[in-house]
């Protein structure tokens, strides 16, 4: 499979942009039977690593397997396509002594008040952060601890092809 070039990356301020502005990403973790369980999620960046709150088959798959790729990208027209895949760990933070000890947890909480909308932006917005804790069998903090980050930036292809 050929290669995405290094000219189309998005340099480490691209990415901390992209990641700190995009309000929704997609989760994929290995469901039962080695099936790929893809679900849109609102997530936040602090610390180097992608969080989200959620619940349900995402939490169950990455108790049994924590391999999981998270792709946030944004405008879907291909010239102007600007995205990221960070493949990586998922850690599901299991109860409230996980969640106090995690060290960008508070950030994300904060970062989530600012880039959510709908219902959960009332619930988060008198607090200033995102009120969230581990409840029932599957609502939990998840935090996604990249290992391999892939980047593109297709407005850039107009330099790479003039160049060539």
């Amino acid at each position: 499979m050929p290669k995405i070039p290094r000219e189309l990356a998005l340099t480490p301020q691209e990415l901390d942009e992209l990641l700190n502005t995009a309000r929704t990403c997609r989760i994929a973790t290995v469901g039962p039977g080695a099936r790929v369980n893809l679900t849109p999620m609102g997530f936040c960046w602090a610390g180097g690593w992608v969080y989200m709150y959620g619940r349900g088959q995402k939490v169950v798959n990455l108790r049994r397997n924590p391999n999981a790729t998270v792709l946030v990208d944004v405008d879907g027209e291909y010239s102007s396509l600007v995205g990221a895949m960070l493949q990586g760990k998922g850690v599901v933070l299991e109860d409230a002594a996980a969640e106090r000890a995690d060290a960008h947890l508070e950030e994300a909480r904060v970062q989530w008040a600012r880039k959510s909308g709908g219902a959960r932006r009332e619930q988060t917005l008198a607090s200033g952060r995102h009120e969230g804790t581990a409840q029932g069998k599957t609502g939990r903090w998840i935090r996604v601890e990249p290992e391999r980050v892939v980047s593109w930036d297709n407005k850039k292809l107009g330099r790479l092809a003039r160049r060539g």
